[in-house]
């Protein structure tokens, strides 16, 4: 099964770590969203958003990597799944049903992130971006 990591799973050593199959194959742009950081966790969350995208990373991952994702996801609780197609092909990703307000991620979680950013050699700005929301 497709995959699309957009935060913390971008990073390689804690996605092997979590799921032990998963195989980064590419970054990939993910184009009609937006990246933000909300709820009480500061977590990353993508929202619909015309003209912008989302950098992030496809992995081909495994069942019961699947499962494991779901329980540190907090699945079905805070994020639901989301699903769109790639080359015919179906691609899982997590995104928040409630949409709170913009919340500055801890530095331990932005700094996983970054590493991540450098892993899958995706371009920053993005994330700076969606780090000040108000410009």
């Amino acid at each position: 099964m497709l995959y699309f990591a957009y935060g913390s799973n971008l990073n390689h050593f804690q996605m092997k770590r979590r799921c032990k199959d998963s195989i980064f194959l590419k970054k990939y742009e993910l184009k009609g969203f937006r990246l933000n950081f909300r709820s009480k966790y500061r977590a990353a969350d993508i929202e619909k958003k015309n003209n912008y995208l989302v950098p992030g990373a496809l992995y081909e991952i495994s069942k019961s990597d699947e499962k494991k994702l779901d329980l540190y996801e907090d699945f079905p609780i805070l994020y639901k799944k989301m699903y769109f197609k790639y080359y015919n092909k179906k691609v899982m990703t997590y995104i928040m049903p409630i949409k709170s307000e913009f919340r500055y991620p801890t530095e331990r979680y932005l700094n996983v992130i970054k590493r991540g950013y450098k892993d899958c050699k995706l371009d920053k700005s993005y994330l700076v971006k969606a780090l000040n929301p108000q410009k």
